[in-house]
């Protein structure tokens, strides 16, 4: 029959079996593996730039290039391993994002092209796609008439 414990039992049972918090060597890795994918997405966009496209076109050609290689990376299983290191140093890159659309759909192959991975696919990147839809709508709206 468990007995009832008090706030402070209940604590020191907790900071017991709790691992301790490796907070700053966590926000170190985060930051130099985030800062390396930034500064890959720079070497794409100089390169770009470097063939003679425009700024613009660079930017959206390395954009393309890096959601490419962050679900070639996913697909391969290398992204989930980076991550597993670098925590939020993976999410915030644009191809933090390309992993978590392509996550789902890769886990969900033995489910069918169609209702598995169509279906998955969507999973994460339905509601950042509408999110993103509106929010630009409301943004256009308060635009027009401020502007």
């Amino acid at each position: 029959m468990a007995k009832n414990m008090t706030q402070d039992e209940y604590k020191k049972i907790m900071e017991r079996k709790t691992p301790a918090s490796k907070l700053f060597t966590n926000c170190i890795k985060a930051f130099l593996i985030g800062g390396l994918i930034c500064c890959v997405g720079q070497f794409f966009l100089n390169f770009y730039t470097g063939l003679g496209l425009e700024k613009e076109l660079a930017a959206g050609a390395t954009s393309m290039t890096m959601i490419f290689l962050g679900v070639l990376l996913t697909g391969l299983d290398i992204y989930p391993k980076i991550a597993k290191h670098a925590g939020a140093g993976t999410i915030v890159p644009i191809t933090g994002f390309a992993n978590s659309v392509a996550s789902p759909a890769i886990e969900a192959k033995t489910e069918g092209l169609v209702l598995g991975v169509g279906a998955k696919l969507f999973t994460i990147a339905g509601p950042v796609i509408v999110y993103g839809t509106i929010a630009s709508v409301v943004a256009g709206v308060i635009f027009f008439f401020m502007g």
